[in-house]
């Protein structure tokens, strides 16, 4: 089975704070692994490793079959789509866009359309839409789109250059429960595009049944890493969260109860 990523006793420094702390991980092919820590734990400083937008201290890093230090950065990144709330930070040139071009402009990595773009992309955005039930927005202004609707359209972009890899970043931020099962429904279509899927969130009822593995931080270091109902226990996850939890699993997804309300009125 070949490797999707690979980090061999990776860590990150900066301003002498150790940031992550030995990691080593392997994703191999057809795995789509969740990302859960609390905040501070290294899950942005992975994902930068992973997209080469930080460098390890220490540790090899390969993505893709691409050894770093050795491998064009640019090029790998157009194999890499991203999704994140943080992404509406360019909301000011993305409201004056259409549906269709925000998508395309998921071909050159660029928030605006700066290159042309052939009747073949515009086509290409147009399928992806219908193949992920989003072609009903087609011709319509993204400022007038819903919250949840956004963040279908953002999964739509990441999609345009037929990514190897597809990070989430927090997707569902902000989201009601509705809008959260929707865009939690188009994880499934990526999955059939044969793309591999990093999912990092605080919530663990977002690991759908798509999702196979789990990683699990705290304080920069690996607490756990496998298949999911082997990370996430009520020990490993009462560990990495420092406060007692009881999971449950219904339908393939787990679900958290805090054990021991006390401990959070204190903290």
């Amino acid at each position: 089975m070949s490797k999707v990523i690979t980090l061999h006793d990776v860590s990150l420094r900066k301003n002498g704070n150790e940031i992550l702390k030995n990691v080593n991980w392997e994703v191999n092919e057809g795995e789509h692994w969740a990302i859960l820590g609390l905040n501070g734990s290294g899950k942005t400083s992975l994902l930068n490793i992973i997209t080469g937008y930080h460098f390890a201290t220490t540790g090899e890093v390969s993505v893709l079959g691409n050894l770093f230090g050795s491998t064009n950065l640019p090029e790998l990144r157009k194999e890499i789509g991203y999704v994140s709330s943080s992404l509406e930070r360019f909301s000011q040139v993305m409201d004056y866009e259409t549906v269709e071009e925000i998508v395309v402009s998921g071909k050159f990595a660029s928030f605006g359309i700066y290159e042309q773009v052939s009747d073949a992309d515009w086509q290409k955005a147009e399928r992806i839409l219908t193949k992920l039930r989003l072609d009903y927005l087609l011709r319509k202004p993204y400022q007038y789109l819903s919250q949840g609707e956004k963040r279908r359209v953002l999964i739509a972009r990441a999609l345009m250059n037929d990514p190897k890899i597809l990070i989430f970043d927090e997707p569902c931020s902000g989201l009601d429960v509705l809008s959260r099962e929707e865009v939690l429904l188009l994880v499934q279509e990526v999955v059939k595009e044969q793309c591999h899927v990093l999912y990092v969130t605080h919530h663990i009822e977002e690991i759908t049944k798509e999702i196979t593995h789990v990683l699990l931080l705290n304080k920069g270091q690996v607490v756990a890493a496998g298949p999911k109902e082997e990370v996430v226990t009520n020990q490993l996850l009462s560990e990495a969260f420092h406060i007692p939890v009881n999971i449950h699993w219904e339908n393939s997804r787990p679900w958290l109860t805090v054990l021991n309300e006390d401990i959070v009125k204190k903290g």
